[in-house]
């Protein structure tokens, strides 16, 4: 019985080892809102992986499309954890798109802004405001 369970890693577990979430419970509500598709279905946190099953995984930090490597309940090296999974190269050509978009975004940012805004930083946007209203 304990070499069948030595094969066998809960989702929720494996997406914590391979640090794609940060805690466990983070990747057990990411499983549990859909953010996490196993071989195109939504599994359940407690779903069992296999070397070779393809995940599509939804995180704040990217969209990533892996195939398993390698199982392992226990959270290790990022060394360690990235021999876990195999990014496909649709997916990294995706991520690689998705930075370069972001990267020539406009920022609105302004250089005086930090906290709350001053007093003159009100009044000149109000006055911005009230401009566009007219228009």
């Amino acid at each position: 019985m304990k070499d069948n369970d030595a094969d066998k890693v809960r989702v929720d577990k494996w997406l914590w080892a391979a640090r794609f979430y940060k805690t466990r419970s983070l990747a057990t509500d990411a499983v549990e809102a859909g953010h996490v598709h196993l071989n195109g279905e939504r599994p359940k946190p407690a779903r069992a992986l296999k070397p070779g099953d393809r995940l599509r995984i939804y995180a704040t930090h990217g969209e990533f499309e892996v195939v398993v490597k390698g199982l392992s309940g226990q959270r290790g090296p990022a060394a360690v954890a990235v021999t876990l999974y195999e990014e496909t190269p649709e997916s990294l050509a995706r991520r690689a798109q998705s930075k370069e978009l972001q990267a020539m975004a406009p920022h609105f940012d302004h250089p005086d802004v930090k906290g709350r805004p001053t007093k003159k930083w009100r009044r000149e946007l109000s006055q911005f405001q009230r401009k566009q209203g007219r228009d």
